[in-house]
């Protein structure tokens, strides 16, 4: 029965996308505008903005370097003045990357460098690991005798080492192969393995996928600072569930378990990813402290069911001292502990709390920062805001950040002179700035981005804290990048500009973005809005709603959109207005309240309020036609499609849901359980937020965009709403992308398609221009 399923969906597809081929296009939507338009912003790429040469501070802030190419291409690593700006030396040429006997230098994923900077670990033949290019080739470079030589000794495999780290005085460097911890001794070439019971089921040093992807671990393991033990975490995922993957097109995968090779066909190729579903058993984690010298581990006594926890950060307290982050399955507490790597013990520092969950993704959890005069900063919503607190050992803590604003990041910190860097933006929630606060908490935070960079800004800033790289851009402005000191904010030197894409961007954005804020029913929400150009206040005209809607992600923030925002430009072309809401339980810096209100309930409140906000918006715009409206979102947001649509079939006439979750028991545990509880203790609530249970109140036109090779929120849950709607009798539209992951980008020609996709699908069913003359 279910190879029978699968047909009768390749016919759904098939038949589907014959259809939307052969209706007629508006007249005011010529296709040779799309196909150019769509084109130019997706497969030329024509307004991608150059691709950054990141800088990676050296000297504790002092200097920083570059990878630059020469006309021929070839890379050479190049230092500069941080003060000045002034490019000061070639710290490695194009010929010390070159291997004995290869005619091309390396090519540079990143650098590792040792304490001294006299040797360096060149990451190169990267391989992609679920999100990341994690899995490579190590090549080591000693700057002093100019030699280069591959780590992981003779006859390892291509492309199996990750994570290299050296230890203090790089002598030695350890890294993660085929899921074990091994050490290399620089001098001599021995390799020693301290870890021996890795498998596709033990993962050590490494993460499995639901740990990397929503706590966002990668490397799990950390030399001591004196370089005699590696503290790593353990991933035992024997009893985790299955998801078995299908690629139809019979081809290799580079992720962590490989679809065995071959050419396509006959037969697709199956394969079996370890995936907790909401309420379903973890991997159980644990963390071991390796003593290098003799090989011998030692498992530290963390307290608590190793299924029923998290251990979401490790770093080094001292050579002794281990600090770590523990979460409780429920993720509403987070316990800062301390395990002593000589007897194991673990003893408790100190505590996070809170009613519904700690926030991660805004600011929350992240790696304690150790200040250098005792203690350490992390983060915290315990009064209503999310606020820098400095902890010392013992557990005392004081209040860094003051006042009703969210420190939503770290940014860097200058300890020499006292004060702590942080993003933030109190007035509006849609901008990013950065503030200064003393260490000692004694006044408030100070504003020190520049008045006239209204937007968003991002700060890489220097070890000392004396130096930063900038990085602003506005909806419509891709902005700049500039290297300047702190905390004046003086520029040193303009890094990139933007110049090209800007001028390109003249005959595009004729109309400026309009922010607002709209009536939500009770609660203000942000919005924004692009007008269709050219404009004419009296006609009436279609409206597409972009949604996202749960707690990942915003969609209403001043900064460059890149690719999505400009194809919402291009649909004002064609006579829509297009318009955005952040509804509560969005990481805005709102306080505590707005986002922790959806928790347990993420579905309903926020299809309400999307609804309502884009009523009362319309109350005042009179140019706004309230029966022609359609919504379109991506993973989240394509839920929220799919929860707007079916709970409010007389407003969204048309909807296009990309990647979404049907039901919420589909999604993994940490993400879902964050934000929904368990399914066991919230039956009612997972019920009520799964679009799938209300499907039956489909009217309108519905597209459906999934890839069946995504890994990520899986295939599964669109099958299963299709299913549904033939059960019910519903017409709707389906475009599977074979083999395609969460971000449908693979393969040659499919994102270009895919808009395509979109912009047919909304100019068919909610014909595009100004209709009849407003009567209000």
């Amino acid at each position: 029965m279910k190879k029978r399923s699968s047909l009768l969906v390749v016919v759904i597809v098939t038949c589907s996308m014959a259809l939307l081929s052969a209706r007629q296009r508006p007249t005011n939507a010529p296709e040779q505008t799309a196909v150019d338009m769509v084109d130019r912003i997706f497969k030329t790429n024509e307004f991608a903005l150059p691709v950054p040469r990141p800088a990676r501070w050296f000297e504790d802030g002092r200097s920083y370097f570059i990878v630059e190419r020469d006309e021929a291409g070839a890379p050479s690593v190049v230092q500069y003045d941080s003060a000045t700006g002034a490019r000061r030396a070639v710290l490695i040429s194009a010929a010390q990357l070159t291997p004995r006997g290869a005619s091309a230098p390396l090519t540079i994923a990143s650098l590792v460098w040792s304490t001294s900077g006299r040797r360096v670990l060149i990451f190169t033949n990267t391989r992609r690991v679920w999100r990341t290019n994690s899995r490579g080739d190590y090549w080591l470079l000693d700057r002093d005798h100019g030699t280069l030589k591959k780590l992981g000794g003779a006859g390892v495999a291509e492309s199996s080492l990750m994570y290299a780290q050296f230890n203090g005085d790089a002598t030695r460097v350890a890294y993660v192969r085929h899921n074990d911890i091994f050490v290399e001794d620089l001098a001599t070439g021995m390799i020693e393995r301290l870890t021996r019971d890795g498998s596709d089921l033990v993962i050590n040093g490494g993460a499995d996928w639901v740990n990397e992807e929503e706590l966002d671990l990668h490397d799990c393991f950390r030399w001591s600072p004196d370089g005699k033990r590696i503290a790593f975490l353990q991933f035992d995922l024997h009893g985790v569930g299955d998801f078995p993957l299908m690629y139809y097109l019979g081809r290799e995968r580079d992720i962590v378990t490989s679809v065995p090779s071959g050419a396509p066909g006959p037969y697709p190729k199956i394969m079996n990813v370890p995936y907790p579903l909401a309420g379903t058993t973890n991997s159980a984690v644990r963390l071991g402290i390796a003593d290098t010298s003799s090989g011998a581990v030692k498992w530290m006594q963390v307290s608590g069911d190793a299924r029923q926890h998290y251990i979401a950060r490790l770093q080094w307290a001292d050579s002794r001292t281990v600090l770590l982050q523990q979460l409780n399955r429920p993720q509403n507490t987070d316990l800062f502990l301390l395990a002593d790597a000589e007897t194991g013990a673990v003893r408790s520092m100190w505590r996070d709390q809170d009613a519904a969950f700690i926030t991660i993704g805004f600011g929350g959890l992240p790696e304690a920062r150790p200040l250098k005069n005792g203690g350490f900063l992390t983060l915290s919503e315990k009064d209503g805001w999310m606020h820098v607190y400095r902890v010392d050992r013992s557990g005392q803590e004081t209040l860094v950040t003051r006042g009703d604003m969210d420190a939503m990041t770290i940014a860097g910190v200058d300890e020499a002179a006292g004060f702590v860097y942080v993003t933030a933006s109190p007035q509006r929630a849609t901008d990013r700035y950065l503030y200064r606060a003393p260490l000692d908490g004694r006044s408030d935070p100070v504003r020190v981005t520049p008045q006239s960079f209204a937007g968003t800004n991002s700060y890489a800033i220097s070890p000392d804290g004396k130096f930063a790289f900038h990085s602003f851009s506005a909806f419509d402005d891709p902005g700049l990048r500039e290297l300047v000191t702190l905390p004046d904010h003086q520029r040193v030197r303009l890094v990139e500009d933007n110049a090209a894409v800007k001028s390109k961007l003249q005959a595009i954005v004729t109309s400026p973005v309009e922010y607002f804020q709209a009536d939500a029913g009770g609660v203000s929400v942000d919005g924004y809005a692009l007008k269709p150009t050219p404009f004419d206040p009296v006609r009436r005209y279609p409206v597409l709603v972009y949604v996202y809607g749960e707690p990942a992600s915003q969609t209403v923030q001043n900064q460059w959109g890149g690719s999505t925002a400009l194809f919402h430009r291009y649909l004002t072309t064609l006579g829509y207005i297009v318009v955005s809401f952040d509804n509560v339980g969005t990481p805005a810096p709102r306080g505590r309240s707005w986002r922790k209100t959806i928790y347990g309930a993420v579905g309903p409140l926020s299809s309400k309020q999307q609804a309502a906000a884009l009523r009362s918006f319309a109350q005042t715009r009179p140019y706004i036609d309230l029966d022609r409206v359609a919504v379109w979102g991506w993973s989240g947001g394509g839920t929220s499609t799919l929860n707007m649509v079916f709970r409010e079939p007389d407003l969204y006439k048309v909807a296009m849901a990309v990647a979404p979750v049907p039901d919420q028991r589909l999604y993994d545990t940490i993400y879902q359980e964050r934000y929904m509880g368990l399914p066991q203790e919230n039956a009612a609530g997972y019920k009520d937020s799964s679009p799938i249970n209300f499907a039956d109140r489909l009217k309108g036109n519905l597209l459906i965009v999934h890839g069946s090779g995504d890994d990520n929120v899986h295939y599964q849950g669109s099958e299963l709403l299709v299913n549904r709607l033939v059960e019910l009798g519903k017409p709707f539209d389906f475009m599977t992308y074979p083999d395609r992951t969460h971000a449908i980008s693979e393969g040659p020609g499919t994102t270009p398609h895919l808009y395509h996709l979109l912009a047919r699908y909304l100019t068919t069913h909610l014909p595009a221009g100004g209709g009849e003359t407003t009567t209000r």
